[in-house]
C-alpha cells in the first residue's frame, strides 16, 4: 500500500488530531481519492515524521488523527549552501527540486552579470513563495525531515562578500582545481557558487577569489546551470557525506 508523505506547515504532536489544510485535502481526498483510515506520513520541516491516518473524510474537509513520532536520520552531514544564480522558468525549478533531493542545506537565488532574469519587488515574492514550495514538494517525495530554505534572492556581489563558510567554491571551467583536492572542511560546512548559463563575468569570477572562493572543476565537460548543483552535490557527499 502507498503511504503519501505530506508537509503540514504546524506544530504536530504525537496522539492528536488536526483539520487537514485545503491544498493537502485536494491533493489527498480529490486527487488521490483516499479515504478514511488510510495512512499518512506528516512532517512539518523540524526534523523527523509522524504516522498518521485519514479520518472523517467529508466532501469539503477531511481529519488526521497523528500517532506516533518516527526520527529520520537522513540529512547530509555535510551543510552545503548553494548560491544559484537565477534562471528562466523550469530551469530554476529543477536546480532547486534536484538539489533538495541531493541533500542541500539551503539555497540562495542571486542576480549577476549576465544574469537574464529580472525580479520586479511583488514577482520576486511570488517567485520566492512558488522556489519553496518547490523545495517543500521535492522534501515531500525524497523523504527528507528537514525543509531546505529558499532565500530571497540577493546580488551575486552582496551575497560573496558576506559569505563566511568554512569551505567557499565557485564553479569555473577554466584554470580548476579538480574538486578531490581539497579537505572535508572541519565544521562541515560549505558554500558553492554557481554562475547563470553564460558564465561568472571575469570581474565576479576576481570578486569570489579575493573573498576566498576556491574554483573548481567537475570534470572536462561543461555543465547547464541546472546541471551542476547535482552534480557538485553528488561529489560532495561522495566524497565526504554520505553517498
Amino acid at each position: 500500500m502507498r503511504i503519501p508523505r505530506i508537509f503540514i506547515d504546524t506544530e504536530l504532536n504525537e496522539n492528536t488530531t488536526l483539520a487537514l489544510p485545503d491544498s493537502s485535502f485536494q491533493h489527498l481526498c480529490k486527487v488521490l481519492r483516499l479515504k478514511s483510515d488510510h495512512p499518512i506520513r506528516v512532517f512539518n520541516g523540524k526534523g523527523g515524521q509522524f504516522n498518521a491516518t485519514l479520518c472523517d473524510v467529508e466532501k469539503r474537509s477531511a481529519n488526521i488523527r497523528i500517532a506516533d513520532f518516527e526520527a529520520l536520520n537522513n540529512e547530509s552531514p555535510i551543510q552545503v549552501t548553494i548560491g544559484q544564480t537565477l534562471s528562466r522558468g523550469e530551469r530554476m525549478d529543477y536546480a532547486i527540486q534536484k538539489a533538495v533531493e541531493a541533500g542541500v542545506y539551503a539555497i540562495q537565488p542571486l542576480f549577476s552579470e549576465r544574469c537574464e532574469v529580472k525580479l520586479q519587488d511583488s514577482r520576486a515574492e511570488k517567485r520566492l513563495q512558488h522556489w519553496q514550495q518547490v523545495a517543500i514538494s521535492a522534501t515531500e517525495q525524497c523523504g527528507r525531515g528537514i525543509v531546505p530554505i529558499v532565500c530571497a534572492p540577493l546580488e551575486l556581489s552582496d551575497w560573496i562578500v558576506n559569505c563566511n563558510e568554512m569551505l567557499k567554491l565557485t564553479l569555473h571551467h577554466h584554470s580548476a582545481k579538480p574538486i578531490r583536492h581539497f579537505e572535508r572542511p572541519t565544521n562541515n560546512r560549505v558554500c558553492l557558487l554557481i554562475g547563470p548559463e553564460g558564465g561568472l563575468s571575469s570581474d565576479e569570477v576576481q570578486l569570489a577569489e579575493n573573498n576566498g572562493f576556491n574554483a573548481i572543476s567537475l570534470g572536462p565537460r561543461v555543465l547547464r546551470t541546472e546541471t551542476a548543483p547535482v552534480v557538485a552535490l553528488s561529489v560532495i557527499n561522495t566524497l565526504w557525506g554520505d553517498i
